[in-house]
């Protein structure tokens, strides 16, 4: 495997790992309608506290789903699509790889049952 492929897997599978928790996408959602907003601000939305979206947040940080850039005392933060898009785009190879299969599947079996029939 490459370096680059190496890297291109590292990184889905930090955003899958991070998008696996319902509150981590939870916020990934309010970033997303919102544009950016703080931790505070994101915590108000939730039943849990400023210092657990702050986790969260720092979860999402690391998987390069969101960035955070500082303001005065707030930390703004605000979502990163160019790591969800590639990930999307490996979900789409996948597929695409199993609906090959799949067609080949159907292919041979439709084969067969053609051979069969006399």
């Amino acid at each position: 495997m490459t370096d680059e492929r190496q890297d291109s897997v590292g990184v889905v599978d930090s955003v899958l790992v991070a998008l696996a928790d319902n509150t981590r996408r939870e916020l990934l959602q309010l970033l997303a309608a919102q544009g950016e907003a703080t931790a505070t601000t994101l915590a108000e939305s939730l039943p849990i506290s400023r210092q657990a979206v702050a986790k969260h947040l720092a979860v999402l940080d690391a998987a390069g789903l969101v960035s955070g850039s500082r303001v005065g005392r707030e930390v703004r933060y605000a979502v990163k699509p160019a790591t969800l898009d590639a990930t999307a785009r490996w979900m789409t190879m996948l597929a695409a790889d199993w609906d090959r299969r799949l067609a080949k599947i159907k292919h041979i079996a439709e084969a067969a049952e053609r051979q069969d029939t006399p």
